[in-house]
């Protein structure tokens, strides 16, 4: 019996040790199917929620500290540039130009040891952003709006031990 007691007390400190010790980011989508481009530029909306979750959670891992959670409810995201269907393409293309700037509206809360250590709202938007050298020859589709994050990210959460 003491045993079977030892084996579940060593179990109880591995499985809950690592949640309590990893940076972690958790996003919620906001009325998405209401967001300024939902689902256009011939993408769902879903994948544009993977492709922003998934960069959300590199960069909370790279500029979160151990035991900090981020909350981010995305409210709206407008993609930079405007549709233009094709008459005779399958796909429609992105026209992307000065005028049509990339903005995501999210709110968000830090929580450190249970702890809510700063949170705010933020519309995050760059009118320079076709001046982005690392965004000309990048195939990614969402690049000016991850640079949005990237940057918001750098300004909001960084911390001495790592830089960007």
């Amino acid at each position: 019996m003491r045993w079977n007691l030892g084996i579940a007390a060593v179990l109880a400190v591995i499985i809950l040790s690592p949640a309590s010790s990893h940076a972690g980011v958790n996003v919620r989508f906001v009325n998405s199917d209401r967001y300024t481009d939902a689902g256009s530029y011939d993408t769902s909306s879903a994948s544009v929620e993977a492709a922003f979750r998934a960069h959300l959670d590199r960069l909370g891992k790279r500029f979160l500290a151990p035991g900090q959670n981020l909350n981010i409810d995305i409210v709206d995201i407008d993609l930079a540039g405007y549709q233009q269907p094709l008459r005779f393409a399958p796909n429609n293309v992105r026209i992307v130009n000065g005028v049509t700037l990339p903005r995501i509206v999210l709110r968000y809360a830090l929580i450190e040891r249970g702890r809510r250590v700063r949170s705010g709202e933020e519309t995050l938007t760059d009118i320079n952003y076709q001046m982005n050298p690392s965004a000309r020859f990048s195939g990614d589709r969402y690049v000016y709006e991850k640079a949005l994050l990237d940057d918001w990210f750098r300004r909001t959460f960084s911390t001495s031990r790592q830089g960007f």
